[in-house]
Formats: C-alpha cells, structure tokens, sequence
C-alpha cells in the first residue's frame, strides 16, 4: 500500500504562481512514476505531468513551458510548481502515484485526496 499526502492548494490571482507537494510513503518500488493529474467542474479527470524514477518528465500540452515537475527521491516526494497560471487551470489537483515490484508485476496505481486550486481574475 502507498499514502499520499498533498498539500499547496488554494487561491491565486490570473498570471500567480502555486506549488504543489505530494508526500508519498509505504511500499514504492524502483519502477515507479509519480504525476499529477487535474479534475474540473464537469469535467474528466486529466493529467497534468508525470515524472518517471529515472528523472523522464511528460506534460499535458495546456501546461509546457508553466508547469514543472519535479521529485525527490530520498524525501519520496512530488512537487508541481505552476506558474503564470490561468482561469481554465482552476481544478482538484491529485497526486498519483504507480508502481510495481517487477516487470511481470501489476502496477499498483495511488491516489492523494485532491487539492483545490483556483485561480481567479
């Protein structure tokens, strides 16, 4: 089993910045990716950026060159710093976390308890 804890939410002004935390503990195994995902309003939950256990990010194209992904392994933690952020990028952010114990394994896949962001004009 794996808990994640998020944290960094909340409200900001159009063009702000935010940075989110995710602390992950329990059984992560080598291969593993950690990422973000989003859900607004109405909306499919979408994701955001994921980050590989060999450093090897991906974005959504709505958030290349404002989000950065980041993690630390030692800490076991995921960070999404997002700048010059936007009405439309108002969400319940989640963490996830996937991971598994051998190539011929299940994945595990995770999930934190969301965290709001709103982004206002």
């Amino acid at each position: 089993q794996v808990q994640l804890v998020e944290s960094g939410g909340g409200l900001v002004q159009a063009g702000g910045s935010l940075r989110l935390s995710c602390a992950a503990s329990g059984n992560i195994f080598r291969d593993n990716y950690m990422g973000w995902y989003r859900q607004a309003p109405g909306k499919q939950r979408e994701l955001v950026a994921v980050i590989d256990s060999g450093g090897i990010k991906n974005y959504a194209d709505s958030v290349k060159g404002r989000f950065t992904i980041s993690r630390d392994n030692a800490k076991n933690t995921v960070y999404l710093q997002m700048n010059s952020l936007k009405l439309e990028d108002t969400a319940v952010y989640y963490c996830n976390v996937r991971t598994r114990a051998t190539i011929w394994a299940a994945w595990g896949d995770y999930w934190g308890q969301g965290t709001q962001v709103t982004v206002s004009s």
